[in-house]
């Protein structure tokens, strides 16, 4: 089994502030660097994205692929890769826990990437290791600015 990397951050927000972020793919492009595009191909019975297509450019990883998510209860979504140009695997998972009485929470995110190109391990772990932190930083800094201004969030869509 491949090997996975993971790493943890908390935000000054509820878990149900923090998730809504995380499931809205459309505005993933607006706040994470590594995401240019987001399209959400197939929605679950309760209306959360099912399969989204996404066009990643993280530096060493230039890919446009799709991912199946599955969300567990109200505090967990993981994802598989269904296809790729350049991955042979992208799985992962944002796990979320209420700490200071639910005020906040603590995210952590786990991914495991397998490139069809050969990678060096240890290249590879510190790639994992770099989408991992910048997309944990991202989140931190999108959730705790509060809301998105709903005019500007009309006038891009």
């Amino acid at each position: 089994m491949a090997e996975h990397t993971s790493s943890s951050i908390t935000i000054a927000a509820p878990p149900a502030e923090v998730m809504g972020v995380i499931a809205d793919f459309e505005r993933y492009p607006r706040w994470t660097g590594e995401v240019k595009e987001a399209e959400v191909l197939a929605k679950d019975d309760r209306g959360r994205a099912a399969q989204v297509r996404l066009l990643l450019d993280a530096g060493a990883i230039k890919d446009d692929h799709t991912l199946a998510y599955t969300w567990t209860g109200e505090n967990e979504v993981s994802w598989s890769l269904v296809k790729s140009q350049m991955l042979r695997a992208l799985d992962g998972s944002y796990r979320l826990a209420p700490v200071d009485g639910g005020a906040g929470t603590e995210v952590t995110y786990q991914l495991t990437v397998d490139v069809k190109i050969p990678m060096l391990g240890m290249i590879k772990r510190k790639a994992e290791k770099v989408i991992i932190d910048r997309a944990l930083a991202g989140l931190k800094k999108r959730v705790e600015s509060g809301p998105e201004d709903t005019a500007d969030a009309a006038g891009t869509h």
